[in-house]
């Protein structure tokens, strides 16, 4: 048996999953939606009283629905539920707007924001020096930092990692050196070469004295780790906890995953990017040939809003107060102007700002030159698709990378469908023919970038936690573009040609799925 595999859990696949703690959840939810849809063929006999009550109530509930606030593409999502299955639909409709967990969430979120804002305080005098540089980019850091609590830094060093095998180099070496702490948040975690090697550092680390906490998203439980994995971390002293754990109750809190993927070292050192921890993700496992992933490593006064985030997220379900001032470290007193600016942020879906996407917004509509894009999936609302046929028409370079080889092929085939209108305006498409793209990459015009976690898809830019850091006057900046060259020298140009010649099943099936790409 490999070292690194997964202990006490000789089931495999999908025998494990049934026979798992989680397959019993998974049956008592279908069970919930079960009893959903039965109790309108039980209830048949008073059609003709219901279907005249429906009517009314599809009414009503299309006029709700038409007059909320949020993305229209979510509302004609919701609108074509109603009408297909009017009574069903109604009443998931209204299960979801009565969630209870949903606004514990909103507020619990809330009240953690309040106790972190002191330690997230904004430097006036930065923001003054960020205005007299580039006045629009002065405007973000207002809007981050007094909408949502996310201050721009200075003295901050950034390394960029356009591989995931880099940046594990790199962050196996920081785990050696922690003194502390170790705060690791992850979205996905596979037993494995990658994991397993991480594993064998905090289980040292831990046994020396430093503190580790881990956290991953509730559906690894489901294929991936066994449901008493934290349990098993505890007996190594690594306090561990799952983000979100799948319930056997119909929620639409299950539907908001943490998609974040930060490590934070005693406060002086932090990683994020779209790096989970899985072999795939460093090219010790070929999946969707190879893997293009990016991940950024920041050392000094900005590793203190990742710091916050992941313990607002540590805390959602805990009672005890946190020790906030335990975790913070000096800012440093001299200036580096070399090192630029720095904005790390994070995304939730219950904070009523699409961050992530604002985010993008600004770098599209500010860019002078150029804005070069890399993103694994490409399902766009109506503002970005506007957003991005604008600034090519402007004359303004815009280019995507996509996977030439997709993880996901109905979220690949509702991406076809965006692929001719953004040609035919100027936006240039290109596939990575070597395999997958899974890099979530904003540069421009030489001197801003972001790079974090947030694909070009709903899910991210909705449904998430997510998280990014932007990047101005920066020199990794020049190494990001750099990267994005070299990776288009190994591209495919996608033309209109070849998006006319698509076969007819993939074209109805990509505009069949896009009606409710909201999901995806």
């Amino acid at each position: 048996m490999n070292k690194y595999e997964a202990t006490g859990t000789a089931k495999k696949g999908l025998f494990r999953i049934i026979f798992s703690r989680t397959g019993i959840i998974l049956l008592l939810v279908l069970a919930q939606f079960g009893m959903m849809v039965s109790s309108v063929y039980y209830l048949r006999e008073y059609l003709p009283y219901i279907y005249g009550a429906m009517i009314i109530l599809e009414a009503v509930v299309g006029i709700y629905i038409i007059n909320t606030k949020g993305n229209p593409a979510f509302k004609m999502t919701w609108i074509l539920c109603v009408l297909v299955f009017p009574l069903i639909g109604v009443l998931f409709y209204v299960f979801v707007q009565m969630q209870v967990g949903t606004r514990f969430m909103q507020n619990r979120l809330s009240t953690l924001r309040l106790e972190t804002a002191p330690y997230m305080q904004q430097d006036q005098e930065i923001v003054d020096c960020l205005r007299a540089s580039k006045s629009a980019n002065a405007q973000l850091s207002y809007y981050l930092s007094r909408q949502l609590g996310f201050p721009t830094y200075r003295n901050t060093e950034i390394y960029y990692y356009p591989l995931g095998e880099y940046k594990f180099k790199a962050m196996l070496n920081e785990l050696q050196k922690a003194r502390k702490y170790i705060f690791m948040e992850y979205f996905i975690v596979e037993m494995g070469y990658m994991w397993g090697s991480i594993l064998d550092i905090l289980k040292r680390k831990a046994g020396q004295g430093v503190e580790v906490r881990f956290m991953y998203d509730g559906m690894c439980s489901i294929s991936m780790l066994p449901y008493n994995y934290p349990r098993q971390l505890e007996k190594w002293g690594i306090q561990c906890k799952i983000s979100n754990p799948i319930v056997p109750f119909l929620s639409t809190t299950q539907n908001n995953r943490d998609h974040r993927k930060i490590c934070v070292i005693d406060g002086k050192v932090a990683f994020t990017g779209g790096v989970n921890l899985g072999d795939e993700y460093i090219n010790q496992k070929e999946r969707f040939g190879h893997w293009k992933d990016t991940a950024v490593m920041l050392k000094g006064d900005g590793v203190q809003s990742l710091t916050m985030l992941f313990l607002q997220m540590w805390n959602i379900g805990e009672r005890r107060p946190e020790k906030y001032m335990r975790y913070l470290t000096p800012k440093r007193s001299e200036l580096h102007r070399g090192m630029g600016y720095v904005i790390p942020y994070g995304d939730s879906p219950f904070d009523n700002e699409n961050v992530g996407e604002e985010v993008y917004f600004h770098i599209l509509n500010h860019a002078k030159k150029y804005v070069h894009i890399m993103t694994p999936y490409l399902i766009l609302d109506n503002e970005m698709i506007t957003t991005l046929t604008r600034v090519a028409k402007s004359g303004i370079e815009a280019v995507i990378i996509m996977p030439h080889i997709p993880d996901k092929w109905y979220a690949f085939a509702v991406a076809k469908t965006y692929y001719k209108e953004l040609i035919e305006s100027g936006v240039q498409i290109y596939e990575y023919t070597p395999g997958f793209v899974h890099a979530k990459v904003f540069v421009s015009d030489d001197d801003t970038a972001t790079v974090g976690t947030i694909n070009l898809d709903y899910r991210s830019l909705y449904l998430h936690y997510e998280c990014g850091v932007f990047i101005y006057n920066n020199p990794e900046v020049d190494k990001i573009e750099a990267d994005f060259q070299k990776t288009l020298a190994k591209c495919h140009k996608v033309t209109l040609v070849e998006v006319k010649e698509r076969s007819m099943l993939t074209k109805v099936t990509g505009h069949v799925l896009r009606l409710v790409a909201p999901l995806m």
